[in-house]
């Protein structure tokens, strides 16, 4: 099309007839983009002209594993897909407005334009958004009818322990059946043919629940909320989308830096096993295991760990050994009824439960993992020599530890006496833990360098009770029980277990406290930790009339030691107790005492309906602080997982970045980090890495038979750049 053409015919019409001619590949490939031979460019248009902000994704099954790269257009429809290795490419198009192009064979090299396809109304349209966006049309009780009155007669079928509307919105997001999975996108928002007939969806409901190896959690959280009345409103939320009805609010392209990101998957693991977790370098030296594997931590559904090689393209297993043969296995969990995807197989068996996998600065992985059942040996129980046993005995570990070395190829494996979950290292090589859900009352370390000294796993480990210095004088002293009066002349025990944990710059702990409202605690081991160590407590700002904030779950600390949390409210918040106009200790110092330190960000997306607060329907599992500028959008940036909206949120100047993965639909991550290949490689050479983390892997766009994914995001200086 010449510039005299484009006078004649006028902008619409030269518009829709460039488009027919993409659509019937009449179009010549002479307007050709800059690109190296491993790149696929070109320019996608539509009826009305070029195509700005859509993704354009190609796809392969040549490589010894399937692997996907994705790219956003610029202004102009612009793509360029780089750095491909050879292979044959199914390549299509898709975004928000469009339903997706026809997909065309390519290979690398060349120069592709591609017609993008209009959806033909709002409902085919809404078939590509978010989870989320679907799942803010359920309608939350009002605030007035909080506290609830119970589920007999006469209650309002809200549980009486439900207090506040806040608190039943910590269940009806992460506390409940979105700690596992997404809601809302089309596996929930409908019902699958193969669960059966019913007279009502609330039927329909109740037999979903009851349903595979989750249904006791997943009726346990109905319990919580109140079953009977949660069941009516999920399918009144079912009823009105089976009825047409759509979300309220439409999801925006990318916009900006967001048009820079070039996103790779590859396919691990295996269809009835899900990946929690996923560790690529040593937090502390992201520089450390460079182009190296990624490992993978499958917790209750196996214990065949899955290993990508990124380089190579290719995955595979190794299994995790359990020390006692006996210890039990999740292959036994109550299953109230038939799975309507996997009928009455018993997918998931784990014995070892690996939930978390860090690599440390010797080329080894750590994996927290079941080793043995939960009654701990003698040595850590009251009578015990162990100095923390004799401060503070434990009787049971519901999971403990491993590592595998990567020279050997062998698994070592760790007895500890405290449960672990989350782990983060200290600059003396020494692991610190969380204790996952299940209320904790310490919280444990393993000094690693001692057990490669010694190879004596209780001498190289101990834990720590919780103590606040409520005396104020600076020090730990004796101190009174969480339940008792409290006494001037000593200190206070709480009970601060950990679920999200980190190591902040000054080597104080620092961690999440889940529940409604929920608290954040940071921890100074001292010299002597048994004995030395001091907690301080901060209750989150769930009564702050004009941004309240609640329900913690992900935590991480920036270079300046402060805290960002991700809450179930629906926030991104900062704490910085440099902030704090009293004293950090003393009778006051009992949580309330620093609402100043705090500072809340609402997560993009549309609020529940029935929802006047702050925040958005998203809660974030995951906070990661990227430390080292491993991403690119600079130093310290904290990036949250957007588990209802398919993304990672990163807040750069005040503003969420979103890091959407379009393809396939469902992207839901429980972990984070970054990792620089090469310094010198610019974009090339960093990135972020994460995975597909819901537990069921069959909700994906694909179906029963799809895979999780291993993800890693780069951002290019622009959407051209090869």
């Amino acid at each position: 099309m010449n510039r005299i053409a484009g006078i004649l015919l006028g902008t619409a019409a030269v518009a829709a007839l460039a488009y027919f001619a993409v659509q019937n590949g009449l179009l010549g490939e002479s307007e050709t983009i800059a690109h190296d031979d491993d790149d696929i460019a070109g320019i996608v248009s539509g009826p009305n002209g070029p195509e700005a902000g859509v993704w354009v994704i190609a796809e392969t099954n040549d490589l010894p594993t399937k692997l996907a790269k994705i790219v956003v257009t610029d202004d102009e429809g612009h793509y360029l897909i780089p750095d491909l290795p050879p292979a044959n490419y199914t390549i299509w198009v898709r975004g928000y407005g469009l339903i997706d192009s026809p997909k065309r064979e390519t290979k690398p090299g060349v120069t592709l334009n591609l017609a993008a396809v209009p959806a033909p109304d709002d409902a085919a349209a809404a078939e590509y958004y978010p989870a989320g966006y679907w799942y803010s049309m359920l309608k939350i009780p009002a605030e007035s009818e909080f506290p609830g009155t119970g589920t007999g007669e006469g209650g309002n079928g809200i549980a009486e322990d439900i207090k506040t509307q806040g608190a039943y919105l910590d269940f009806v997001k992460m506390d409940g059946c979105m700690s596992c999975h997404q809601i809302g996108n089309k596996a929930t928002r409908t019902f699958p043919p193969s669960l059966g007939k019913f007279a009502s969806s609330e039927d329909a409901w109740t037999r979903r629940l009851q349903s595979g190896q989750a249904s006791a959690n997943m009726m346990r959280a109905a319990n919580t909320l109140g079953a009977e009345r949660w069941i009516k409103s999920l399918a009144g939320w079912t009823d009105r989308i089976a009825n047409g009805e759509l979300p309220k609010q439409k999801p925006e392209r990318p916009q900006g830096v967001e048009r820079n990101i070039v996103i790779t998957l590859w396919d691990w693991s295996r269809p009835t096993h899900y990946i929690d977790d996923q560790g690529s370098a040593d937090r502390r030296n992201p520089n450390y295991n460079a182009y190296g594997p990624i490992f993978g931590a499958p917790e209750v559904s196996s214990n065949i760990i899955p290993i990508l090689d990124p380089k190579t393209n290719t995955k595979s297993e190794i299994v995790l050994p359990v020390r006692d043969a006996d210890t039990t296995t999740t292959r036994d969990l109550p299953m109230f009824a038939p799975s309507p995807y996997w009928g009455d197989e018993r997918i998931w068996d784990s014995q070892g439960n690996p939930r978390h996998a860090m690599f440390d600065q010797k080329g080894r992985v750590w994996i927290t993992t079941r080793i043995r059942n939960d009654a701990n040996p003698a040595w850590c129980k009251a009578g015990s020599e162990h100095p923390s046993a004799k401060a503070f005995p434990i009787a049971e570990s519901s999971r403990q530890l491993s590592f595998y070395d990567l020279t050997t190829k062998k698994f070592t494996l760790i007895d500890t006496c405290f449960p672990t979950h989350h782990m983060a290292f200290d600059d003396k090589a020494v692991l610190w833990f969380s204790g996952g859900t299940q209320p904790t009352e310490t919280t444990g370390w393993f000094d690693t360098n001692a057990f490669d000294s010694t190879g004596n796993e209780q001498t190289s480990q101990g834990w720590i009770a919780h103590v606040i210095d409520t005396n104020g004088n600076g020090v730990r002293d004796a101190f009174v029980e969480p339940d008792a009066p409290a006494d001037r002349a000593k200190d206070r025990r709480v009970n601060a277990g950990f679920y999200a944990l980190t190591v902040a710059p000054d080597g104080a702990i620092w961690g999440s406290n889940i529940g409604y409202p929920g608290s954040i605690s940071r921890l100074a081991p001292g010299a002597n930790p048994p004995s030395t160590s001091l907690t301080e407590y901060y209750e989150l700002p769930w009564q702050n009339e004009n941004m309240p904030g609640y329900s913690p779950r992900g935590l991480d600390v920036d270079g300046d030691g402060v805290a960002w949390v991700s809450m179930i409210s629906g926030h991104l918040a900062s704490f910085d107790r440099r902030k704090c106009t009293g004293p950090l200790n003393g009778a006051n110092a009992t949580g309330a005492h620093c609402p100043e330190g705090w500072t809340l960000h609402p997560f993009p997306g549309p609020q529940f309906e029935g929802v006047s607060d702050t925040g958005s329907h998203e809660g974030g599992y995951f906070t990661y602080v990227d430390r080292f500028d491993t991403f690119g959008l600079g130093a310290d940036t904290p990036i949250n997982t957007g588990n209802n909206s398919d993304a990672l949120f990163a807040l750069k100047d005040g503003n969420f970045v979103t890091l959407r993965v379009p393809y396939p639909i469902g992207f839901y991550a429980k972990a984070l980090d970054g990792r620089i290949d090469d310094p010198n490689a610019g974009w090339k050479g960093r990135g972020l890495w994460s995975g597909f983390s819901a537990r069921p892997v069959w909700h994906f766009e694909g179906g029963k038979g799809t895979t999780s994914k291993v993800v890693h995001f780069q951002l290019r200086p622009d959407p051209l750049a090869h």
